[in-house]
């Protein structure tokens, strides 16, 4: 839709170029009569005009889309979520070495399980017999060509350029956040409830 867009914008400054007593007299399209044609700037005026019209037309024209046009929302009541879960300290030492992430604290505990909680919502909406979307631009074919290699083996190659591999993996450097012992974050999750 932007390309058309574009376009359109390109073709009303191309127009305005050749033609700029059209836009001074408010000629269209539609106001153009049989014997303002004979002239040529007036027939040329109308075919921008008109060719501008067409591709206006064409670049607003709605798709018939199967995603609705105005969200709608239904309230999840607490019943229909599955029970509320309490996140265990060994869950929140492996995401704050993972994420460099610091939950260090009461609240960021009490917000980490909100958002939980707010993403238990997912699993109330059926999604029996729906396929799943590929790309969200329904409106045009997309060719995925075939999973293969198109080049050379690199990956020997690419593994030598890191210090550390494990199983043909990279292995990230460690964070620079230091963290604390279980022992030291028990203490510290103690006096932050004050």
């Amino acid at each position: 839709m932007y390309v058309v867009v574009n376009y359109t914008r390109k073709l009303q400054t191309l127009a305005f170029n050749l033609g700029p007593s059209c836009y001074r007299q408010g000629v269209t399209g539609v106001s153009i009569t049989s014997q303002d044609r004979k002239s040529k700037q007036n027939f040329s005026c109308f075919r921008w005009t008109h060719l501008i019209t067409l591709v206006h037309q064409y670049s607003t024209r709605i798709y018939n889309s199967k995603v609705p046009r105005v969200a709608t929302w239904e309230p999840v009541l607490e019943n229909q979520l599955p029970p509320a879960c309490q996140v265990p300290v060994d869950l929140v030492d492996k995401l704050e070495r993972l994420a460099l992430v610091d939950f260090r604290n009461q609240e960021g505990l009490a917000c980490l399980e909100k958002a939980i909680r707010f993403a238990d919502q997912l699993h109330v909406v059926d999604t029996d017999g729906v396929d799943p979307m590929d790309s969200v631009l329904e409106e045009r074919a997309l060719y995925l060509r075939e999973d293969a290699v198109a080049e050379g083996n690199c990956a020997e190659e690419l593994l030598q350029l890191s210090k550390n591999t494990v199983e043909e993996y990279f292995v990230a450097p460690p964070g620079n956040i230091p963290l604390p012992k279980r022992e030291e974050r028990a203490a510290m999750l103690k006096h932050s409830e004050i």
